[in-house]
């Protein structure tokens, strides 16, 4: 008898540490973005105008990028990008001139060949997005409404 009362109490208490983990949580990894890796040529451009991104794996909690545009020989724009791990979640950083500090983008939400991350204190953009479908890969920055931005990149490398 007091093994029933000691194994329906193990159950229980197993019961319910289970219901209060959070659902479809899984912890983020680098490894779900490594897609992203490499050295890319965006397609959208004006005439005279080259760009492109280029990202490689520091680390296992750590994908570096570069985001730069050329007009001929010129440099007109250039970012620096990461895409870090901290604490179990993963966000999208851009430094750029503009800003006095790096800004964070949580990533949201990750699929197979895109992922979605976002700041909503951030004036523009709110949101960025990357989706890599057919060989093509699209980053879009948005105010999380009307107000967006496409980029498309082909692989170079």
């Amino acid at each position: 008898m007091k093994r029933n009362i000691l194994l329906l109490s193990i159950l229980c208490t197993i019961g319910l540490a289970s219901a209060t983990q959070p659902k479809g949580n899984k912890t983020q990894s680098i490894n779900d973005i490594a897609w992203i890796v490499g050295q890319w040529q965006r397609t959208n451009v004006r005439p005279g105008t080259t760009a492109y991104e280029f990202w490689e794996k520091s680390s296992e909690k750590l994908l570096s990028g570069i985001g730069f545009s050329m007009k001929g020989a010129d440099t007109t724009f250039i970012e620096k990008l990461k895409i870090e791990l901290k604490d179990g979640t993963l966000y999208y950083v851009a430094d750029v001139r503009e800003n006095a500090e790096p800004v964070y983008f949580k990533l949201t939400e990750i699929t197979d060949h895109g992922f979605v991350s976002e700041n909503p204190e951030h004036d523009f953009p709110k949101m960025i997005s990357y989706e890599l479908k057919d060989a093509v890969m699209t980053a879009v920055i948005s105010d999380g409404g009307e107000k967006k931005m496409g980029f498309v990149f082909k692989r170079k490398d």
